[in-house]
């Protein structure tokens, strides 16, 4: 046990002596200041780095994880997270990337006690409730779990453009929140194609026009 947690340390030395090679300036230029484009909110599956599978170097995104990347309206964590990325640190694009196979996804289709977490899982159930007809008439399981991972992250995408943080920003400038899910079978991104970039997108219930 000690060993696998004494080799991330020897790993990070590593990693340090190599960027360093390439670039003798790469950590002074990083500790200065990020600019990321992007904000990422994923899921916290150790299978899915943000920053590896989109071939981007530390400082180009900006990155919130839980479990099913849940945008979740009394979530203050991330929505601190939300507001800083959007307000302070100007991100162009919101992604929120799920990925095939979700853990999360298939326990909130069970009916398993999982203690604490049946709270956070109860959001990802009134997706599939929202969406029930659909879902049942998807014989095979897996297949069925896939379809409300794609199902959840278009929900999230929509759940972003109802708060006020990006409304807000919505007025002033351009922000476009777009919807991806990840193979771990095949390291692929796909596009779903949702992207949400103006207030017109939501239904006006959800709309602020006093902000």
């Amino acid at each position: 046990m000690q060993q696998s947690y004494e080799r991330l340390i020897q790993n990070n030395a590593r990693w340090v002596e190599e960027k360093l090679q390439l670039d003798p300036d790469y950590f002074k230029r990083l500790s200065l200041k990020q600019t990321p484009d992007f904000l990422w909110v994923g899921c916290s599956d150790s299978r899915v780095p943000a920053n590896e599978i989109t071939g981007t170097d530390p400082g180009e995104i900006f990155v919130h994880r839980n479990i099913a990347n849940m945008v979740v309206h009394t979530d203050f964590n991330f929505l601190s997270v939300l507001q800083y990325a959007v307000e302070v640190l100007h991100v162009k694009h919101i992604i929120v990337c799920g990925h095939y196979g979700c853990g999360g996804v298939r326990a909130a289709m069970g009916h398993n006690n999982s203690g604490l977490v049946n709270k956070w899982l109860r959001n990802i159930k009134e997706v599939y409730e929202k969406h029930h007809v659909a879902l049942e008439g998807i014989v095979d399981e897996e297949a069925r779990v896939n379809r409300l991972v794609e199902l959840n992250v278009i929900e999230q995408v929509r759940n972003l453009a109802k708060t006020t943080i990006v409304q807000k920003a919505w007025k002033d400038r351009t922000l476009q929140i777009h919807g991806w899910v990840y193979g771990l079978d095949s390291g692929r991104i796909r596009d779903l194609q949702v992207m949400m970039h103006e207030i017109e997108d939501l239904e006006p219930i959800f709309r602020y026009d006093d902000l």
